[in-house]
């Protein structure tokens, strides 16, 4: 039986044994003090993470104005707004009281035009420029975690016809594959407004002009089939019971013209001067930059056999994007083409340019330009009638003067402003 009684001697501790607070001797003073002063500090550590915690809100990091949802204020991701039709989609959007956030990874767009934007719009609250890459999700769904937006004008994307038909899987990553993941951050942070920047390419070369929002589309690059693909989505998305979604998709024609108070233009990376727009090579070709004009394709079945294209300038077509968000409504979807319904030959196009830099560009003809159609202008009724918008800029000559003349003050390109890396 075993034994009952606690007063049973206990054995002394083997020596080597670590003791417990319990049986610590602090016969010595200085043992003493330095165990007490342990225990002190441990116990204000405490205190301050305590304190710490609790502390009310005001003395905590205030959030940035761009992470909450402000009333009367509305919040546009512009998707490439460093780019040419992006930043002075941005520019109207900040001088129509818009607050902006601009994602660019500057492959294709010019921090330049960032700058630009900055110095125009300084106060707090209006612009903020992050360095992002849409390819790449982790980033994208952060951005959206961090920031409160209530649209997004979707303009980022490769867009050379020559260009995707030398790399059409770039052109499908950086264009289908990455609305999509626009998409899905959209869908996951609940952004119930689209605006998305496409192009008449997708209807490649149809039988009948001019071109009507019910033209079939049957694209011949990989350019106009990416921006396709990127349509089929957000159409699908839009139809799901989960999107609730507003949605306008603008495809758009050739985009010429600068801001008319020469505050911004075009200024593409030079060693894309080759699958550039006309406007561009032509004011080379002025500059002296180019020996001349490569005009490629004459035996097109048009009236001089160049190709023929409807020209729209980018304030008009910025003007489009803005209306289009105005008007969007929730749980619907609406497509629009954007043009002048009127085409130029590139052959006129040529003349108009010699006319608005005052040079007599020299001109070579050259064979046809792969994935190139011959004849494409819009019918532009349906935005008139149900947006309100009419192209006012229209004139090509004055339009390309315009853009010459931020060309001759912009030589050696921009500064560089402070950007979030992310």
């Amino acid at each position: 039986m075993l034994p009952t009684s606690r007063s049973r001697p206990q054995p002394r501790p083997a020596a080597g044994r670590s003791w417990s607070f319990s049986e610590m001797d602090f016969s010595d003073p200085k043992r003493k003090s330095r165990y007490l002063s342990k225990i002190i500090m441990l116990a204000l550590l405490t205190a301050m993470c305590v304190v710490m915690l609790t502390q009310p809100p005001c003395h905590r990091r205030i959030p940035s104005v761009f992470s909450v949802h402000e009333p009367g204020v509305t919040h546009v991701l512009v998707t490439g707004g460093a780019g040419y039709i992006g930043s002075h989609a941005a520019l109207r959007l900040l001088k129509d009281s818009f607050r902006v956030t601009i994602v660019d990874n500057l492959s294709r767009g010019n921090i330049g035009a960032v700058k630009v934007l900055q110095n125009l719009f300084p106060e707090p609250g209006r612009l903020q420029f992050i360095y992002a890459d849409l390819g790449d999700p982790e980033a994208v769904n952060r951005i959206f975690a961090e920031n409160a937006f209530d649209a997004v004008m979707h303009f980022a994307a490769v867009a050379y016809v020559g260009e995707s038909t030398l790399e059409p899987l770039r052109y499908y990553h950086n264009i289908t594959a990455n609305t999509l993941v626009v998409l899905e951050a959209m869908a996951t942070h609940s952004v119930k407004t689209l605006i998305y920047s496409s192009t008449c390419a997708t209807y490649g070369e149809p039988e009948k002009m001019p071109i009507t929002e019910e033209t079939p589309q049957f694209p011949i690059n990989p350019y106009g089939k990416a921006k396709k693909m990127a349509e089929d989505i957000i159409l699908d998305f839009s139809k799901s019971r989960k999107s609730d979604m507003s949605v306008m998709i603008l495809r758009y024609f050739n985009v010429i013209g600068s801001d008319p108070e020469g505050r911004l233009g075009e200024a593409p990376p030079p060693e894309l001067r080759e699958h550039g727009r006309i406007s561009g090579a032509c004011f080379d070709a002025a500059l002296g930059i180019i020996p001349g004009l490569k005009v490629k394709g004459t035996d097109y079945e048009t009236p001089d056999g160049t190709c023929v294209r409807d020209y729209i300038d980018v304030t008009d077509l910025v003007d489009a994007h803005v209306k289009a968000l105005n008007k969007a409504e929730r749980g619907k979807v609406g497509i629009y083409n954007v043009g002048t319904g009127r085409g130029r030959s590139v052959k006129e196009f040529v003349e108009a340019c010699k006319k608005a830099t005052g040079v007599d560009i020299k001109v070579g003809f050259f064979s046809r330009r792969p994935g190139d159609y011959a004849e494409v202008y819009s019918d532009p009724a349906k935005i008139n009638r149900e947006l309100n918008w009419t192209a006012q800029h229209t004139e090509l000559q004055e339009s390309l003067r315009v853009a010459w003349t931020w060309q001759m003050k912009h030589w050696s390109g921009y500064g560089q402003p402070q950007a979030m890396i992310l």
